[in-house]
């Protein structure tokens, strides 16, 4: 494996190419925030389940928002070399799209420490989606994941950046 140049901005290398996790040791811990966001889409016989609160397996938003807040609590535990963080604040909300047969999942994680919550918030969108499709695919197995991403993020040595 070729070792990264030292402009690299892949951090997660070590001197001989191999990876390790990122010493953020000597990071001053600051208020860290990020929001990210991704929808599902699905029939619209589907949305009409979600929405009345008929789905088989009940309330199908309220356990996506609980799955989504877990999630982005154990990131560190999926995702290899994410450094496990203390959270102060998770919070997961969902926007019905009927005109385009989607929900909409926005996370916003917050922590006050040395490394940002973006994987955090990531997860937390990826988790609470995919509990919608186990919730709802006895119904519709043709619902479609997307426009999975970062919005914003604010805090640490890098200030703040809102997706254009």
């Amino acid at each position: 494996m070729p070792t990264p140049s030292p402009s690299s901005p892949l951090t997660h290398f070590d001197a001989q190419g191999q990876a390790h996790m990122v010493d953020v040791g000597a990071k001053a811990a600051t208020e860290r925030t990020a929001i990210a966001q991704g929808r599902i889409v699905m029939q619209p016989a589907t949305l009409a389940l979600v929405r009345s609160g008929s789905a088989k397996k009940g309330d199908v938003l309220g356990v996506a928002r609980i799955a989504a807040i877990m999630a982005a609590k154990k990131t560190s535990d999926l995702i290899p070399l994410c450094h496990p963080l203390a959270l102060t604040r998770v919070a997961v909300d969902f926007s019905l799209q009927p005109d385009e047969n989607a929900i909409t999942c926005t996370a916003t994680v917050q922590t006050v420490g040395p490394t940002g919550v973006e994987m955090e918030a990531l997860t937390a969108v990826q988790v609470g989606l995919l509990t919608i499709y186990d919730m709802c695919k006895a119904a519709d197995k043709t619902m479609v994941m997307q426009d999975i991403r970062v919005l914003e993020k604010h805090g640490g040595k890098s200030g703040s950046w809102v997706l254009a």
